[in-house]
């Protein structure tokens, strides 16, 4: 193979480059039956500004606080955070605190996350007891939020034990991932997903796992945070070196009902900001800076004569992906296996589609603070077919003042993310000084982020 280090390749002017219909033709290319759900759907939507105040301004933090969280299905946590009973996850969101839960019963439950006698937060973090016991003064209730002992009984006769459970929130899962809501009344986490559960239904979800759990507090409200990865227009200014494997300006956009949306970035194929660059450049890497294909060590791999680097990343990620998982992945398209599927859940949770390298970003409020947020990245991998459950990787929180390329389990993505992470800072200060006082969104490519924001008015009763 040449030297990748010593090919040329030429750098387009910006202002003409982008074939939103190169994925389509790329599926025309399949050797096997493509899915319907890989068809474009974008409606299409107005064009107005939006108001930076949205990001910026604490009264717009303050209506998501009443309106928002508390009626809206959002992702807390994996199914393996709680594998046994016992094992709890604390999730705040805003000024709430839910103990999400496995009981003996093994069912995940999600409690308030405060004592019914004075009220103090019965876990301050997360973990595994055999019960919940308040530390203050020593009530306690069972894995299934049954009252159990409180102390000094006799000065307790005004109470009904019975009606002493712990309130609950609603919990449902979907491929792996555990769910709330705390609007008792609010439609099914089924009916919240819409069609992604039908997207996804190949994709063996039920047996992913965490890898990886990498989270960091970003000096951004958390819908900077979220919008970072809803299009992918950003990459010539912020990850050019990725462009000569991925189809950055091409992607195609998707928006499916009111909470779901979806961006197809074509990977293993070059950006049409470049032209005349050689697929031993596009092999080499895609290897070394994708972070989610099965190899990483371009050094063991040779082009055949006569076969495309799309190809080659295809099929070698079937056969390594197929032994992984124990499954026949013949039947599957090269974009399920390569490319960079994403979808959104409204609100504030992304997950990469696909059969392997799998990626989850969250973004949630940092507490009450609307210039701030925690931002979680998950990779998932596979188990075998009939085993049990494994655990799930243990969380790393990075510090404020360090990268997201010092946690090694991210490997090649980490400063991938560390490329992103560096425009929120810049966003936050830009947005309050902003004089334009307004965003203004691409058409298409950024149609993601408008759709995001006409269903976050529906909560907020701004849509009128």
């Amino acid at each position: 193979m040449n030297n990748p280090n010593q090919l040329k390749f030429t750098v387009l002017p910006p202002e003409e480059v982008g074939d939103p219909n190169l994925f389509q033709t790329l599926l025309k290319q399949e050797r096997v039956p493509v899915p319907e759900h890989l068809k474009p759907n974008n409606p299409g939507s107005t064009d107005e500004d939006l108001s930076t105040e949205r990001y910026s301004a604490r009264w717009f933090h303050r209506i998501e606080a009443e309106k928002l969280w508390p009626k809206a299905w959002q992702m807390v946590c994996r199914e393996e955070d709680v594998l046994k009973p016992g094992d709890h996850v604390v999730y705040d969101i805003v000024d709430t605190s839910i103990i999400i839960m496995r009981g003996q019963d093994n069912l995940i439950r999600g409690f308030y996350n405060s004592c019914l006698h004075r009220g103090r937060a019965l876990r301050m973090s997360s973990g595994a007891v055999n019960q919940l016991r308040c530390p203050y003064h020593g009530f306690t209730w069972d894995l299934q939020g049954e009252l159990k002992s409180l102390p000094t009984t006799w000065d307790f006769k005004h109470l009904d034990p019975c009606e002493q459970k712990l309130p609950q929130v609603k919990v449902d899962t979907w491929g792996g991932f555990v769910f709330i809501n705390m609007d008792l009344d609010s439609h099914s986490l089924q009916e919240h997903l819409d069609v992604l559960p039908e997207h996804f239904k190949d994709y063996n979800f039920e047996r992913s796992v965490s890898i990886a759990h990498v989270q960091r507090r970003m000096s951004c409200n958390w819908k900077v945070a979220q919008e970072a990865f809803m299009e992918s227009m950003h990459t010539r200014a912020t990850h050019p070196q990725i462009m000569t494997f991925t189809g950055c300006i091409d992607s195609q956009y998707d928006m499916f009902g009111e909470n779901i949306s979806r961006s197809v970035t074509p990977m293993a194929v070059t950006s049409s900001n470049l032209k005349d660059v050689e697929e031993a450049l596009i092999l080499h890497d895609i290897l070394e800076g994708s972070g989610r294909m099965a190899e990483s060590d371009a050094s063991k791999h040779v082009l055949p004569e006569g076969m495309t680097t799309r190809e080659y990343i295809g099929e070698l990620n079937r056969k390594v992906f197929s032994e992984a998982a124990g499954v026949d992945l013949s039947h599957v398209t090269l974009a399920e296996l390569e490319d960079a599927i994403l979808y959104s859940i409204f609100p504030n949770t992304q997950v990469w589609a696909g059969y392997f390298g799998n990626i989850v970003y969250r973004a949630i409020p940092d507490g009450d603070n609307h210039e701030s947020c925690l931002f979680d990245v998950w990779l998932l991998g596979r188990y075998p077919e009939g085993s049990p459950r494994p655990a799930g990787a243990r969380l790393t929180r990075l510090p404020d003042d360090k990268d997201f390329s010092e946690a090694p389990e991210l490997g090649a993505l980490g400063p991938v993310f560390d490329q992103d992470m560096g425009n929120l800072d810049a966003m936050t200060k830009g947005l309050k000084t902003s004089k334009k006082g307004a965003v203004t969104l691409a058409h298409y490519q950024e149609s993601r982020i408008r759709h995001h924001h006409q269903t976050l008015d529906k909560y907020l009763g701004l849509d009128k």
